[in-house]
C-alpha cells in the first residue's frame, strides 16, 4: 500500500481526493451492467513485428493505466432491492491485465492461423471479465497470421465508455511511426451544410425575404422528420418488427452465446474514388455497398432455403428468391462528442489533466432497401437519400435525451428492458470510426490493421467499419447459430464494392490505378 507523505489536511482536498477515489457509475454505465447489455468493446490489433510484451507493459503502466476508469474497479454496494454501483480506484498490477497465452505455432501457418484467431477470439466471448479487477484486459498473441506478423486483442467492459471514446483511448497510446514523439493524425472531416449557406446568403443580404423563408423550412423539416422518427422508435419498441430473415436472430433463445468475429481489409481508395464520383461521403459509400452485400447475401440464403425444400427451378428462373418486401433495419451508432478527444485523452493520462468520458452516443434507425437492382449505383443512391434525410432530423439526439430521462424516472430495469425491445425489434447494428491517416505504432509496434467491433447486444449481425491508412477494415460479429458462414458475406460486400467500382469507372470516371 502507497503511502501519501503530503501533508495537506484541508477539509476541501480530503474531500476532492475522496470524490477521485470512488464515483458512481453513470445510469448508461449501469444500463450495460445489467442482463440485457452486459455489452463488451473488443478490438484485434494487427501488428507489424514481433511483440515485445515487456515494452508494451512498460508503456501501459505510463498510459492507460493513469485514466480514471483504467485504474478503477467495479464495487456493488447495498442489497439486490437496493444496490448502488461505485468505481473504486485500486492499486492496477499491469501484468494481471495483459494475457500471454502459450501459442503452438509450429502447426499453425497461414489460413490455419487465421482460423486459430478467429477461435481464440471468439472464445473471449464467452469469458466474462473479472470485476475484482478494472474491467480491461490485452491478449498478446505470438501468431502469424495472413495480414500481420503478431496479433493484439483488446477488450473493454462497454461500461467504461462508448466505442468512440476507448478507440480513441487506444489511439492516444500510439504515436506515429514516422515521428514517436507525435500523436495519431486523423483526417479533416469537412461537413459543409446547405443551411450555414442559407445563413451566409442571407448574411450577405441577397435575398433576405428567401434566406428567412428557407431558414423557416429547415426548421420545419427538421422537426417533422425527428417527430416521425420518434414515433417510429416508439412503435419498434412496442410492436414493429423486422421481417424474419435468414440474418435476424431471437436473442430470447440465444442468451449468453459464443459469437464469432471475422474482419477484411479492403481498399479505402477504392471506396474514395465512388465517393468522389458520386459527390458522395465515404459512408454514403458504405451503406449503399452494405445494401448492395445484404442484398446479394440474402438472395443466396433464400435461393438455398428453397431449395432444401424442393421448389420447382423453373418456376423461379425469371424472379428473385428474396420476398418482395423486406423491413431490414439497422441501429446506426452515432456520436454526439464535439470532438475525438485524442490530444485531450493523452494530456489526461500524462498530465492528469480533464476531459469529457463516458457514454455519449444515440441511434439512428436506417431502414436497408433489400433487393437486387439493375443498376448497382442505385443502392449508393437510396442510401444517400435515407442518410440526407436522417441528417435533418434531431433522431440520434433525442434517442440519449429520452435514453438519459427513462433512467432517471424509471430506474436502470425499465430502461435496459425498453432498449432492449427496440433494439430485437430491428435487424443488426452498423458503425463506422474513422481512423488515422498514416501508420501509427503501439509502443514501437508498427500497426497493420485495426478491427473493433462489439458484442453482448441484443444483434445477430454487427457491421464494423474502421479506416486506416489507404485502407477499410470491416468487421463483422454474428451468432454462429444464425449466420454460419460469415466470410461469404464479406465476400458478398467486397464483390459489390467492385461491381460498384467497375459501374462508376464505366460512366466517365477516371481508371484507378
Amino acid at each position: 500500500m502507497e503511502i501519501n507523505t503530503r501533508r495537506d489536511t484541508s477539509e476541501t482536498t480530503m474531500k476532492k481526493e475522496e470524490e477521485e477515489e470512488e464515483q458512481p457509475l453513470s445510469p448508461a454505465a449501469r444500463v450495460f451492467h445489467s442482463p440485457e447489455f452486459n455489452c463488451y468493446v473488443i478490438a484485434v490489433i494487427g501488428i507489424k513485428k514481433k511483440i515485445e510484451a515487456d515494452v508494451i507493459i512498460e508503456g501501459l503502466k505510463h498510459t492507460l493505466i493513469r485514466h480514471p476508469r483504467f485504474s478503477s474497479k467495479l464495487v456493488n454496494n447495498g442489497n439486490k432491492k437496493r444496490q448502488t454501483q461505485t468505481w473504486v480506484r485500486t492499486n492496477v498490477v499491469v501484468e494481471d491485465h495483459v494475457i500471454i497465452p502459450d501459442i503452438k505455432t509450429q502447426n499453425i501457418e497461414n489460413a490455419n492461423a487465421d482460423a486459430f484467431l478467429e477461435s481464440y477470439v471468439s472464445n473471449l466471448t464467452t469469458v466474462p471479465l473479472d470485476i475484482s479487477k478494472p474491467l480491461w484486459e490485452l491478449h498478446l498473441l505470438d501468431l502469424k497470421t495472413s495480414d500481420a506478423e503478431n496479433v493484439g486483442v483488446i477488450k473493454f467492459h462497454h461500461s467504461l465508455g462508448d466505442g468512440m471514446s476507448l478507440m480513441s483511448l487506444v489511439l492516444a497510446c500510439m504515436r506515429k511511426t514516422s515521428n514517436p514523439d507525435e500523436l495519431p493524425s486523423l483526417p479533416h472531416q469537412n461537413r459543409p451544410s446547405s443551411r450555414s449557406s442559407w445563413l451566409t446568403a442571407g448574411s450577405r443580404g441577397d435575398s433576405r425575404f428567401l434566406w428567412l423563408v428557407m431558414v423557416l423550412w429547415s426548421a420545419i423539416i427538421l422537426a417533422l422528420n425527428t417527430v416521425s422518427d420518434a414515433l417510429e422508435f416508439i412503435a419498434t419498441a412496442m410492436f414493429l418488427k423486422d421481417t424474419e430473415t435468414p440474418i435476424k436472430g431471437d436473442f430470447r433463445l440465444s442468451k449468453s452465446k459464443k459469437m464469432c468475429l471475422v474482419h477484411r481489409t479492403v481498399s479505402l481508395d477504392e471506396i474514395k474514388l465512388i465517393k468522389d464520383t458520386m459527390k458522395m461521403t465515404v459512408n454514403d459509400v458504405v451503406l449503399g455497398v452494405s445494401q448492395a452485400g445484404l442484398s446479394q447475401y440474402l438472395e443466396r440464403r433464400y435461393g438455398e432455403t428453397k431449395k432444401k425444400v424442393g421448389e420447382d427451378q423453373e418456376s423461379k428462373k425469371n424472379s428473385n428468391n428474396m420476398p418482395k418486401r423486406i423491413r431490414l433495419r439497422s441501429a446506426l451508432l452515432v456520436n454526439l462528442r464535439p470532438n475525438t478527444g485524442i490530444q485531450d485523452l493523452a494530456d489526461m493520462m500524462a498530465k492528469k489533466s480533464k476531459c469529457r468520458w463516458g457514454n455519449w452516443i444515440g441511434y439512428i434507425v436506417f431502414p436497408f432497401a433489400i433487393g437486387l437492382r439493375d443498376d448497382p449505383l442505385e443502392h449508393l443512391r437510396k442510401a444517400k437519400r435515407i442518410i440526407d434525410r436522417k441528417k435533418h432530423s434531431l433522431e440520434a439526439a433525442l434517442t440519449f435525451i429520452v435514453g438519459k430521462f427513462i433512467l432517471k424516472s424509471f430506474g436502470v430495469q425499465a430502461a435496459a428492458n425498453i432498449i432492449n425491445r427496440a433494439l430485437s425489434n430491428t435487424t443488426m447494428s452498423f458503425s463506422n470510426l474513422i481512423g488515422p491517416i498514416e501508420e501509427i505504432s503501439f509502443y514501437g509496434h508498427p500497426i497493420t490493421y485495426m478491427a473493433p467491433s462489439v458484442y453482448g447486444h441484443p444483434h445477430a449481425l454487427t457491421m464494423h467499419f474502421q479506416s486506416y491508412m489507404n485502407q477499410m477494415t470491416i468487421s463483422l460479429t454474428v451468432d454462429p447459430t444464425v449466420i454460419s458462414d460469415p466470410h461469404r458475406l464479406l465476400d458478398d460486400w467486397e464483390k459489390s464494392l467492385q461491381i460498384i467500382k467497375a459501374a462508376v469507372q464505366e460512366r466517365g470516371s477516371c481508371p484507378l490505378d
